[in-house]
């Protein structure tokens, strides 16, 4: 293997901190620096075992398959813990610059993703070309991308293709989940067992379904869309529908977040979270949402769509489901004058339907 010093990497220099590209590393330094002896081959053969220890350990944790060294480097580049992934996550594109810098690192990375294990390690363990963890992970995205690099003919062609994953795909927990809830802080958590379910099976109200469609195709096709509510009996579909969105588009870059009524607070740093991840358009989504006489969450998510100091940005839209279609629970006493103590009581009214009034598509199921 010439051409193969992974320590002139660049825009992909952030996996050099990886423990298994550093004893890679060393065990290639050292075979070139040492002359062939006894005490040469048991050092040799030291490394050997550290470097086949730390892949088998990497390989039982993250459910790796296969040939075990060019897969554990294919999820290193799917992770995107590089210049290029995350250029591509917070804008969205790339440019000349990185396609040519991107392309020097190809031309010392391609040589391990084509190479058996064994060759590289120099270990007799045939069982390292072809492993099988205790629990595979089946990430079609690393498996796809690798058989895809390899087949790659050129440099340039292996090098656009990666670019083109970041496009599509992302990149980390942005590649592999369609669905994310939101943790201590805004953080966002990937949905390991988030259900799929197929737009096509949901059956009744075709025009509500129709208009909720045509809304999400013109937001990921970049046109006007509007923050949707929908409002119904429990059972009519309307959450099922929301997710089946999500699934449908998820190969185009729809992502959904899921945010409970008690984080509403959160959602001005979500907002500003998602703002920068250009690369992808969100659907923020609060199921069930409803309120409480004297509840003042609301007053979040009011403010998130009107257009406060964080505004709601380009690339996410709102979707909520309801069985109240004002959203805050109304009573009979709050239309009593007799038993009003507010002076101004139309006022008080109009602040209770305001929240609704801001989704500028309501559907009814």
């Amino acid at each position: 293997m010439k051409n193969t010093d992974l320590r002139n990497l660049v825009v992909c220099r952030d996996i050099l901190e990886d423990p298994v590209i550093q004893k890679i590393i060393e065990l290639v330094e050292f075979r070139e620096k040492y002359p062939s002896s006894p005490a040469k081959n048991r050092m040799e053969s030291f490394l050997q075992s550290e470097v086949a220890a730390l892949l088998i350990q990497q390989a039982e944790k993250l459910g790796i398959s296969g040939n075990l060294l060019p897969a554990y480097i294919v999820h290193l580049l799917a992770e995107g813990g590089n210049v290029a992934a995350r250029t591509i996550e917070a804008v969205g594109s790339y440019g000349k610059g990185l396609l040519d810098s991107l392309g020097d690192d190809m031309i010392l990375l391609l040589p391990y993703l084509k190479v058996k294990t064994t060759v590289v390690i120099g270990r007799d363990n045939p069982f390292l070309n072809n492993y099988h963890p205790a629990k595979k992970e089946q990430n079609l995205f690393e498996t796809n991308l690798l058989q895809r690099l390899v087949e790659m003919k050129t440099i340039t062609s292996a090098t656009r293709h990666l670019l083109r994953h970041y496009e599509k795909w992302g990149s980390g927990m942005m590649a592999r989940y369609t669905a994310f809830r939101i943790g201590a802080g805004g953080t966002l958590i990937g949905i390991a067992d988030f259900p799929v379910f197929n737009w096509d099976d949901l059956l009744g109200y075709e025009d509500q379904k129709y208009k909720l469609l045509t809304n999400t195709q013109n937001f990921m096709e970049g046109r006007p869309a509007n923050n949707v509510l929908l409002t119904g009996a429990r059972g009519t579909g309307k959450s099922t529908g929301v997710k089946a969105l999500a699934a449908m588009f998820a190969a185009d870059g729809l992502r959904l977040i899921q945010i409970g009524r008690d984080q509403l607070e959160l959602v001005a740093p979500v907002l500003e979270k998602l703002n920068e991840i250009r690369s992808k358009k969100f659907i923020l989504f609060f199921d069930d949402l409803s309120f409480d006489e004297g509840e003042s969450g609301y007053k979040y998510l009011k403010s998130a769509i009107d257009g406060s100091v964080t505004a709601q940005p380009d690339n996410v839209l709102i979707y909520a489901t309801s069985n109240r279609r004002h959203l805050l629970k109304e009573t009979w006493s709050d239309r009593n004058d007799a038993l009003e103590a507010e002076v101004y009581r139309q006022d008080s009214a109009n602040e209770s339907i305001s929240l609704s009034d801001r989704f500028g598509l309501i559907l009814q199921r």
